[in-house]
């Protein structure tokens, strides 16, 4: 008889919130029983899941005493400091949304196409990647196993949903005029090389979280990578410009085979019919689409790709949802 689930949504009534609810109808996980928790201010709100209405409840030190085997956090930082170790010592396992553990040397990060082996290492807490690296691991990934990268060049055009609602709300506000709340200027045609707050050496905090964590996913903690990421005037889908040196020299069809022939990933690359990946396709979609493959001829081995995906959905809700399914199935076996 296969065991009943109990899996706590917290931050439910966000963006990534109601995403993951999305996902999780997406998926129809059989024998699990949810509770969706948020803040005060919202505890009582009314969402439509799994053909029933949910009532939101208010999340608590002692909310996690009802003994929950999973728990995904898309509540925000201070939130996952305060209560995700409060659900670990009540025996739950936390998949957190937030930075708030990720480059703990004791927390796993794991995206489950590139590093599932690691989600088995977990002390309670397991850690979401940014949405910006998600999307770039995965197709870094083969390459780097058949080709081993020498160095990344990233940068991004990231959509305002990344920033939540009122990143949204500044874009749609800002188009009728209105000045922002969120940003420090308006978005609206505009691109803000800004997400963030800045650090002394002049990178943000933005850059630092792609160029660290993509060195702890791919198990490279020396790697060459600089990043400049960018918010741009696009309700949701971050995409990228990924340069990538390798150390050895490869073929552009093996690439393209390789990477279409990679769990997760869509290539989308006819540029003779203009057939690439734009965010509007990728909205509302899981896989990591891939476009724009080429040779860089300015160095011996270099390859440049264009990378969009759903931030919301593989850069936040489906990979946490992805990682919960991976200890579920384990568990069964």
């Amino acid at each position: 008889m296969r065991k009943r689930y109990k899996v706590a949504i917290v931050g439910a009534t966000g963006l990534v919130g109601r995403t993951a609810l999305k996902v999780l109808e997406e998926k129809a996980f059989p024998n699990i029983d949810y509770t969706l928790f948020c803040s005060s201010k919202s505890a009582g709100t009314k969402l439509s899941f799994l053909g029933q209405t949910y009532s939101t409840v208010e999340l608590k030190e002692n909310s996690f005493d009802a003994g929950y085997d999973f728990a995904i956090f898309s509540a925000g930082g201070e939130t996952s400091k305060k209560f995700a170790p409060i659900a670990v010592s009540k025996g739950c396992i936390v998949i957190d949304n937030s930075n708030a553990f990720r480059m703990n040397s004791d927390v796993p990060l794991v995206v489950p196409e590139v590093n599932p082996e690691k989600i088995w290492e977990n002390k309670g807490i397991i850690s979401n990647p940014n949405c910006s690296t998600i999307q770039a691991v995965v197709p870094l990934k083969p390459l780097d196993d058949n080709y081993k990268i020498k160095r990344i060049v990233y940068s991004t055009y990231q959509a305002v949903s990344g920033a939540g609602r009122p990143g949204i709300e500044d874009l749609e506000n800002g188009i009728k005029g209105e000045e922002p709340q969120k940003f420090p200027y308006p978005i609206f045609n505009n691109c803000l090389p800004h997400i963030d707050v800045f650090m002394e050496d002049g990178y943000t905090k933005e850059e630092h979280k792609m160029i660290n964590e993509t060195r702890k996913i791919l198990g490279k903690p020396n790697l060459p990578i600089t990043a400049t990421t960018v918010r741009v005037p696009v309700i949701n889908c971050h995409s990228e410009s990924i340069n990538v040196e390798f150390e050895k020299d490869f073929d552009l069809y093996d690439v393209r085979v390789l990477l279409q022939n990679y769990k997760g990933i869509l290539v989308v690359d006819d540029v003779e019919n203009n057939k690439y990946p734009i965010a509007t396709k990728a909205s509302g979609n899981n896989e990591v689409f891939v476009g724009r493959i080429r040779r860089d001829n300015s160095v011996k081995y270099g390859l440049n790709m264009w990378v969009v995906a759903d931030n919301l959905r593989k850069g936040a809700a489906t990979n946490a949802i992805q990682i919960m399914e991976k200890l579920i199935l384990n568990q069964r076996m």
